[in-house]
C-alpha cells in the first residue's frame, strides 16, 4: 500500500509539471491534460483504496469518492463546448466540493476521538444537499449566478459568471467548515487527544493545505483550479494517517490478547526453576506480543525511553514527575505514546514484558 501511495504521489508531480514546464503558448492547452490526469489519479486512488485496504473507513471512502467527482467535473468543464455542458460539469464539481469538507470534518472527529451525537452527520449531509441545490440552480434561477457564459482560452473552456445575491452562502459554508476543523484540531492538540505529534502534524497539514489554496484562489486570479491537485494530496495524507491509526489499533488489540496475569505467570514459572538456566517458551500469541514490544522499543523517542527506563527501575509516578520536572498530564501523554508503541495496555504489563525481554536476552547470551 505504501508503494502504491508513493507511485500516485510521483504521478501527481508529473501531472503538475505538464502545466509548469511548457512554453507560454502551450500552457493553457496543457491544462486540459492536467485536469484529465488529476481525474484519472483521483479515480485510481478510489479504486486502489477499495481494492487494497481491507478494513475500510466509510468517511475515507466518502472523501475519495468526492475528490474523484470534483476532478471529473473540472475536466468535463475544461472540454465543454456549450453553456449547458459547462453548467452540468460545474454542478458535478460542486457536488463533490460540497460533500468533501463534510467527509474531512468527520475524519477529523474520528482521528481526534471527539464524540458527537448521531444526528450530526445527518444534519451535515442535509446541509450539504441544501448548499448543492443552491449552487446547482445556476442557469435556472438567478439567485446563485445572475448570468453565465463560456469562452475558450488557449483551448480550455472557462465558465464566466456574474454572481447572484446568495453566492456568498457557499463561501460562508466552506469557511465554517474550515473554522470547525481548525478549532477541533487545536482542541485535540491542547487536550492531547491525538496519539502522537506526527498524527497532529499530518492532520493539520491535510486541512491547512486546502484552506490555504482556497484562500489564494479567492484573492488571486488563477486560470487553473489548484484545488483539484490539493484535494488529491490531502487525501493521500489522510490515507497515510489512517494507516498509522490502524497500526496503532492493531497494537492495542494485540496487547489486550496477552493479559498481565498471563505475563505474571510466565515470570513465576521462570523464577521457580531455582537457579536453572532460565527458559521461557512462548506461544505464537506471546511471540507476537514479544516481537511487537521489541520493535516498539526502537521507535521510542529519547524522552519516552527515559520514562520507560524509570518504570523498569521501579520508580513511582511522583518520583518521575519530580525527576523530569513535568506535569502529570504530560506524563500521561508520554504513557499513551509508550504503551501504543510497545503494544501494552498498562505500566504493570510494560514492566512484566521488560522482565520477559531481560530473561530471554539472558538466555540468548548463555546459549
Amino acid at each position: 500500500m505504501k508503494k502504491f501511495i508513493f507511485n500516485i504521489a510521483a504521478m501527481i508531480m508529473a501531472a503538475i509539471s505538464l502545466s509548469g514546464c511548457t512554453a507560454v503558448g502551450e500552457k493553457n492547452a496543457s491544462l486540459v491534460i492536467v485536469y484529465g490526469a488529476a481525474a484519472i489519479l483521483a479515480l485510481v486512488l478510489l479504486v486502489g483504496y477499495c481494492l487494497l485496504v481491507h478494513k475500510k473507513e466509510k468517511w475515507l471512502l466518502f472523501l475519495f469518492s468526492s475528490v474523484s467527482v470534483v476532478n471529473f467535473g473540472y475536466y468535463w468543464l475544461s472540454v465543454s463546448s456549450s453553456v449547458e455542458g459547462a453548467l452540468m460539469a460545474n454542478r458535478l464539481a460542486y457536488l463533490g466540493s460540497v460533500f468533501l469538507p463534510m467527509s474531512v470534518m468527520m475524519i477529523v472527529l474520528k482521528v481526534t476521538k471527539i464524540e458527537y451525537k448521531k444526528w450530526v452527520p445527518i444534519f451535515l449531509f442535509s446541509l450539504g444537499v441544501a448548499i448543492f441545490l443552491l449552487a446547482a440552480s445556476g442557469g435556472i434561477l438567478d439567485i446563485y449566478y445572475k448570468q453565465v457564459w463560456i469562452e475558450k482560452v488557449g483551448g480550455i473552456t472557462i465558465l464566466n459568471k456574474i454572481y447572484g445575491p446568495l453566492h456568498p452562502v457557499y463561501l460562508f459554508y466552506l469557511l465554517s467548515y474550515f473554522g470547525a476543523m481548525i478549532g477541533t484540531i487545536s482542541y485535540a492538540i491542547s487536550k492531547k487527544k491525538l496519539d502522537s505529534t506526527a498524527h497532529s502534524i499530518i492532520l493539520a497539514f491535510a486541512v491547512f493545505v486546502n484552506t490555504g489554496v482556497w484562500l489564494i484562489e479567492q484573492l488571486v486570479q488563477i486560470e487553473f483550479e489548484i484545488l483539484s491537485i490539493s484535494y488529491i494530496i490531502s487525501e493521500l495524507f489522510l490515507l497515510g494517517l489512517y494507516m498509522l491509526l490502524q497500526e496503532s489499533e492493531r497494537r492495542i488489540t494485540l496487547s489486550k490478547q496477552v493479559t498481565s496475569e498471563q505475563l505474571s505467570q510466565l515470570i513465576k514459572e521462570n523464577e521457580a526453576k531455582n537457579g536453572e538456566q532460565p527458559t521461557i517458551l512462548l506461544s505464537d500469541e506471546f511471540k507476537a506480543q514479544y516481537d511487537l514490544f521489541v520493535s516498539g522499543l526502537d521507535s521510542l523517542t529519547q524522552t519516552e525511553r527515559t520514562v520507560y527506563g524509570y518504570y523498569v527501575e521501579g520508580k513511582s509516578t511522583k518520583e518521575i514527575l519530580s525527576i523530569l520536572d513535568i506535569k502529570e498530564n504530560t506524563l500521561k501523554y508520554h504513557n499513551k505514546n509508550i504503551y501504543g508503541k510497545l503494544g501494552v495496555s498498562s505500566r504493570k504489563q510494560l514492566i512484566e514484558m521488560s522482565k520477559i525481554l531481560k530473561t530471554l536476552d539472558k538466555t540468548n547470551k548463555n546459549g
